[in-house]
């Protein structure tokens, strides 16, 4: 977390962030209403304390004998009245205020009997009196146009036109909370090449003194939850210098040239503190390729990139200062961020294979208790393509639910409910399937898993649950018996097969078919098109791809090369293809073992769940071997 002062959060320009401009004008707004209303309450107040009235009435009521005492300071006369009110009034310039009471006519007898003061006016009181109508509003006015100047120069404590400033947080090595290598567990490629940068950080004589120059950025990718941003303060933590995290869409704001100014101050910033780090979170919101915008490449995301690639890369490049990036989206980068000089280092981040996943839960278990039962081997080899976002959801999700029925430790059923939580969503107990809906879903998902079980290259069955998660009726879970990062053409074609399960045992065993095979149609046909457009699995078509993964953005769309029409319904005729055969190899597997899987529905409207134990009893008892890592044979050929 960045440092704080009270209530004021430092950047790393040092100015604290006060409030917002809307916030600092209402303030203004309202002192100057209050200071206005004390003025003219003050005004009115005394206005009220004496009566204006024409001098010939005071002249009467002295003839009346209603005054008591009579006060005179120049002009002005003030009445005081036997019942304690007073009046004023203004004499003529020229006669004595005694000489106006005789030529209107008042008695001597009535004049003397009036106590009449007369006072000197200074000049002082004079100017005041004349005056202070007039400054005191002007000085309110003045007040609050000074007070909004300055805000607009940005000078004083609160800056309210901030704009142009970094909007980075600064993490320093003080910090206590600081990340290091020892607290990301799994991606060991990864941390071997950032160790470098650490090394440099540390000690950049030993480099320089051969002729290396440092890396002037290091580009961190991969599938969203793996872990970048964490590897980032890993590197800060290692090396013990600041750390500067900014989100790529931070730089862009609606006004021209706020995005560049803010990488000016950010780099400024950095290389105050040098030697430091830069990170850039989700680069991809500025750095994409240039050349797409409308307005001739004018608009305000190019002019930030432009900025940063000067800063990079420019004619005073940053000295011991490395910016970090990280995106999911390396396709759709300019090239100019991607050449020697801006970004030297491109580390991948793959997804944990079942140890780095395990390491992993281990991690995020060590502040949970945990029961004698569980065995984190268990649940690493049930996750595969699991991030290390994921996992650690996995374990608060066990925590939630062991905390939510009262229990002190986490169970390993806490851990595979969390699992199924993670990957379809919450039980839904309250969608309560009728009969007849109970015993369709049921088939359904004994199809996938009987299919599964027999073709030789899909995965193996796990788990089987007519039990409502997230959007779906029911779910079959196969995991594959190892890890895999490439998969053959057969793997495909036993999968589409696998999808189709469902949907012949629907037609097979009630004659109909209902909408629940909606979802696995649409990944069937997906798949397909897939092999035929993408993998060149194709006999007919070929090596080909017809589609490519990406393309320049126009207009924030992908631009995709059309095939003929002739092409294109090769194209479809070859997915037919692949479906058919796949559709005729899943239903000679359910005709074939028809008592399987009537015994499989029946037990799941019995049960609604099947583990993956009692499953390979049944497969068994029908003449079925489940599959074992020693009996497959390798997936994927050896290339003669």
């Amino acid at each position: 977390m960045p440092p704080t002062d009270d209530k004021k959060t430092k950047v790393p320009g040092g100015a604290p962030q006060g409030p917002s401009i809307w916030m600092q004008l209402a303030i203004a707004a309202i002192v100057f209403l209050i200071l206005s209303a004390g003025y003219s309450a003050v005004k009115q107040y005394f206005s009220q304390q004496s009566q204006s009235v024409p001098l010939s009435q005071i002249v009467s009521d002295v003839e009346a004998g209603k005054v008591s005492s009579i006060t005179v300071q120049g002009n002005d006369v003030s009445a005081t009245y036997a019942d304690g009110s007073t009046k004023d009034a203004t004499k003529e310039d020229e006669n004595s205020f005694s000489q106006t009471l005789v030529n209107y006519g008042v008695p001597a007898e009535k004049i003397s009997a009036v106590k009449i003061t007369v006072q000197d006016q200074s000049g002082l009181q004079f100017w005041a009196i004349t005056l202070i109508p007039i400054i005191v509003p002007s000085l309110m006015i003045f007040g609050l146009v000074w007070y909004l100047s300055r805000q607009l120069r940005g000078g004083g404590g609160m800056q309210a036109f901030t704009f142009g400033r970094s909007l980075a947080r600064m993490i320093s090595p003080e910090d206590s909370g600081k990340v290091t290598f020892a607290d990301v567990a799994g991606a060991k490629e990864a941390k071997i090449e950032l160790a470098e940068i650490v090394d440099f950080l540390k000690n950049p004589k030993k480099f320089i003194q051969i002729g290396a120059r440092i890396p002037k950025g290091v580009l961190l990718m991969g599938a969203p939850g793996t872990g970048k941003t964490m590897l980032a303060r890993a590197v800060a933590g290692e090396a013990g210098v600041p750390f500067f995290s900014i989100s790529g869409s931070e730089f862009v704001e609606m006004f021209v040239g706020v995005g560049a100014s803010r990488v000016r101050d950010l780099f400024q910033t950095a290389k105050k503190s040098a030697p430091a780090i830069i990170f850039v979170d989700e680069i991809d919101a500025v750095g994409r390729v240039r050349g797409s915008g409308v307005g001739g490449g004018n608009d305000e995301r190019e002019q930030t990139l432009n900025q940063i690639l000067v800063e990079m890369d420019g004619f005073e490049p940053a000295e011991k200062v490395i910016v970090m990036a990280a995106t999911n989206r390396p396709d759709v980068l300019d090239p100019a961020l991607l050449r020697p000089g801006r970004f030297d280092r491109r580390v991948v981040i793959d997804l944990p294979d079942r140890r780095d996943r395990e390491d992993i839960l281990m991690t995020h278990a060590r502040k949970k208790p945990l029961g004698a039962d569980v065995k984190l081997a268990v649940i690493a080899e049930r996750t595969p393509g699991f991030s290390g976002a994921d996992l650690a959801n996995l374990m608060n999700e066990a925590a939630i639910l062991a905390a939510r029925e009262n229990r002190k430790e986490i169970t390993q059923y806490d851990l595979i409910r969390s699992i199924e939580k993670v990957m379809l969503g919450p039980e839904r107990r309250s969608h309560v399937l009728n009969k007849a809906e109970k015993e369709i879903t049921a088939y359904h998902e004994a199809g996938h898993a009987l299919v599964a079980s027999v073709l030789p290259y899909a995965d193996p069955v796990h788990k089987i649950s007519i039990i409502s998660r997230g959007r779906a009726a029911g779910y079959t879970l196969k995991l594959p018996l190892d890890e895999r990062r490439m998969q053959s053409r057969r793997e495909f074609l036993d999968d589409i097969a696998v999808s189709l399960g469902g949907y012949l045992a629907e037609k097979i065993v009630f004659g109909d078919i209902t909408t629940g095979a909606s979802n696995d149609l649409q990944v069937l046909t997906a798949l397909a098109r897939n092999m035929v457009t993408r993998y060149g699995m194709s006999e007919k078509m070929g090596p080909v791809a017809f589609a490519a993964s990406s393309r320049q953005a126009l207009f924030g769309e992908g631009v995709e090369e059309e095939a003929s029409q002739e092409v294109a319904a090769q194209i479809d005729a070859e997915v037919r293809k692949i479906i058919e055969g796949a559709h005729k190899k899943a239903e000679n597997v359910i005709k074939k073992h028809r008592d399987a899987l009537n015994a499989i529905a029946e037990r799941l409207v019995e049960v609604e769940t099947i583990e993956r134990e009692a499953f390979e009893d049944i497969l068994i008892a029908h003449g079925i071997t489940p599959k074992k890592k020693e009996v497959l044979e390798p997936t994927i050929p050896l290339v003669e």
